[in-house]
């Protein structure tokens, strides 16, 4: 546990100086070009990252030491279902994180700050609010969000270089998509959905495990394309 504790403050350290750098480098000079030239630039980031780690580290898989005891511990519900203490844990983490992320956009002055940049720029920027300033609060907050996440993962799982951009952010992205786009607590609900969905998959054959999350993501866009808990535009 003291070696997970190191670890995660190095990540932590380590990823605020290379995010704060790239935001001061690369995407606030991106900002002003567009959406989708930030979007390339932040991909082109991702890819370089994954390169350096694979030249100047190794391809091995690594994990967090936690403990035997914790990663495989477990309790029953009923006869079918058991859960895993560590997995609990790492969902009680992620509803106190969602809770304070609510407070803080909802409750603070720059998440209301974020909020109307993200509802609509330009008048944001009449009423005085410079737009790079929230960018930068926003993707500091995003950056330690995925921190936390990257060190969860590698509690309970094995992760390399090439880890995330295979099928990680594709179940990050269909998770969103079930939830409904730019809803918190829809996040957390499409990332339960689908893994229920993919856990019944697994119990009827285990090949059709991600196909039958993916056939659910599908479902969700057929039959309530803005997710389940965003509300229908209204013309």
């Amino acid at each position: 546990m003291v070696t997970t504790l190191i670890a995660g403050a190095l990540l932590f350290s380590g990823l605020a100086v290379g995010s704060a750098s790239t935001w001061l480098t690369l995407i606030q000079a991106a900002l002003d070009r567009g959406v989708l030239i930030t979007l390339l630039v932040t991909f082109g980031v991702s890819v370089v990252i994954e390169s350096g780690l694979l030249q100047f580290i190794n391809a091995d898989s690594h994990s967090l030491g936690v403990g035997e005891s914790i990663v495989t511990g477990s309790f029953s519900i009923g006869s079918q279902i058991q859960l895993s203490y560590l997995l609990l844990l790492i969902f009680a983490v992620a509803v106190v994180v969602l809770l304070g992320l609510q407070y803080f956009l909802s409750a603070s002055r720059y998440g209301r700050m974020i909020r109307a940049v993200a509802d609509d720029q330009e008048a944001a920027q009449l009423s005085g609010i410079d737009y790079r300033h929230v960018f930068g609060i926003a993707a500091a907050i995003a950056f330690a969000t995925v921190a936390l996440a990257g060190i969860a993962y590698g509690m309970y799982s094995q992760f390399s270089p090439t880890t995330g951009t295979d099928t990680i952010l594709l179940f990050a992205f269909a998770a969103v998509v079930i939830g409904g786009l730019g809803s918190l607590w829809g996040t957390l609900l499409g990332g339960i959905v689908l893994g229920v969905a993919q856990q019944i998959g697994a119990q009827i054959n285990q090949a059709d495990q991600v196909l039958a999350g993916y056939l659910v993501f599908l479902l969700v866009l057929a039959v309530r394309p803005q997710g389940l808990t965003a509300r229908r535009a209204q013309s």
